[in-house]
């Protein structure tokens, strides 16, 4: 497939739309107390989407022309493009790492701050990011 073919990218949003939808459906509710399981669950959850809003940059970028790998490089390629601003790119950032530190989502205190993160930054963010790529996917 080169990278004139704008299917992937496409596909791959559709793919992160239904993971952001999920994940918002967890967050639903705030006042509602989380039992253990559906924390974990939330916090796979946003693991997945972010994987996936990553990836479609990726993907639209590599459609765009270029050629970015990592996921560091992609945020900072998708805030020159514009599809991140400023804030957005520093919350992008911060998920980034702080998704390493959910692989320890045993520990209470990592796993309550990771929620807290999620609920009112990553969440929202990733939210605006799937709203400007369903747009530019109308233009193309």
């Amino acid at each position: 497939m080169s990278n004139t073919d704008p299917i992937r990218w496409k596909q791959r949003l559709q793919q992160f739309a239904k993971a952001e939808q999920r994940l918002s459906e967890a967050l639903i509710d705030g006042s509602k107390v989380l039992n253990r399981l559906e924390q974990e669950g939330v916090i796979q959850r946003f693991e997945y989407t972010f994987e996936l809003a990553w990836k479609v940059l990726k993907d639209l970028l590599f459609y765009e022309g270029f050629d970015v790998k990592s996921p560091r490089e992609v945020i900072r390629q998708a805030f020159v493009t514009e599809y991140l601003n400023e804030d957005d790119t520093e919350t992008a950032l911060d998920a980034l790492v702080k998704r390493n530190l959910l692989t320890h989502t045993y520990e209470e205190e990592v796993m309550l701050e990771a929620l807290e993160l999620i609920e009112s930054q990553f969440q929202p963010m990733l939210h605006r990011l799937l709203k400007t790529l369903e747009k530019r996917a109308i233009k193309s």
